[in-house]
């Protein structure tokens, strides 16, 4: 097997062009794994653990600018402030030692239907950058994932930045699976809350072929202007959210791990909603506490 260490982003889209077979790593904690079990050898493995510059991030006045290689910790416990969903997401992953390798890139690389990150992208608006020799375009995760399963990431492309928007309101994310972190989710939802625009962005993960957004379940709150008032969020309204929501997309699996995992992510659904809107309240629908001290984000 050979290995190439790409030292800057110019050698390692070259090398992609010229064996665009080759395997892209940087943590290893899916594609080492796989090797291990056998699932797979690749015949050339593209390492970008050296490229520099690929593992730092910076916060913008409207979003944050991800190198590919920014792991969970980093995220976890550095950016919770300005993307507290995605915060939430990335420290329900694996271990304390799969967070410290497992990159944002590795994750959207390898667009695994059970990653923690991708509803959570989704619903924050997030946009992925994927260049090649030929030039560099940014794709936004709406149109990232494949329905189907897999990504638009074409053969002689890499991920070389991600851009996620800084959070204008409360987010939430929960998954659930039958032992915490170490397995994969049985189903994930994200949800954010934007005060000032009054919209909602919902997804679900680990759920179908591909993470999605739940563009109904979103359009129902939309549509009932509870965003703009201050009441308690009517139970009936909670109800379908949640029904909606599981009906998105069809779960993979069949019989009665098919009608729990869809039962699972309409209770999912709903506390994530409650949970938000009870933020929303208290944080005021300007972003003021009831106190009138301004909180971050």
């Amino acid at each position: 097997m050979q290995v190439l260490r790409p030292q800057s982003w110019h050698e390692a889209l070259a090398a992609r062009s010229e064996l665009p077979g080759a395997t892209p790593v940087a943590g290893g904690t899916d594609v080492m794994v796989a090797m291990k079990l056998r699932h797979f050898r690749p015949e050339v493995l593209l390492d970008l653990s050296r490229v520099s510059g690929s593992e730092r991030y910076r916060i913008g006045p409207d979003s944050v600018h991800c190198g590919p290689r920014v792991c969970h910790t980093t995220v976890a416990e550095r950016l919770h402030r300005q993307l507290p969903g995605l915060a939430l997401a990335a420290g329900s992953v694996g271990s304390r030692q799969v967070r410290n390798r497992g990159t944002i890139g590795g994750s959207l690389g390898t667009a695994s239907p059970a990653g923690d990150l991708h509803p959570m992208l989704l619903a924050a608006g997030a946009d992925v950058e994927l260049s090649s020799v030929r030039g560099s375009r940014w794709v936004p995760a709406d149109g990232f994932y494949r329905d189907g399963g897999g990504t638009v990431l074409g053969a002689d492309e890499l991920i070389t930045a991600v851009r996620v928007p800084l959070a204008a309101g409360p987010q939430r994310f929960q998954k659930i699976g039958r032992r915490q972190g170490l397995v994969k989710s049985l189903c994930s939802f994200a949800l954010t809350l934007d005060r000032g625009q009054r919209r909602v962005r919902a997804a679900v993960g680990a759920y179908g072929a591909a993470p999605v957004r739940v563009l109904a379940a979103e359009q129902l709150i939309e549509e009932s202007r509870v965003l703009y008032g201050a009441g308690t969020l009517p139970a009936a309204l909670v109800a379908e959210f949640g029904r909606l929501a599981a009906t998105a997309t069809t779960p993979v699996g069949e019989g009665a791990d098919a009608g729990y995992r869809r039962r699972a992510v309409a209770v999912l659904a709903a506390r994530n909603l409650t949970q938000a809107w009870d933020m929303f309240l208290a944080e005021g629908h300007d972003g003021h506490h009831r106190d009138g001290q301004r909180q971050d984000p």
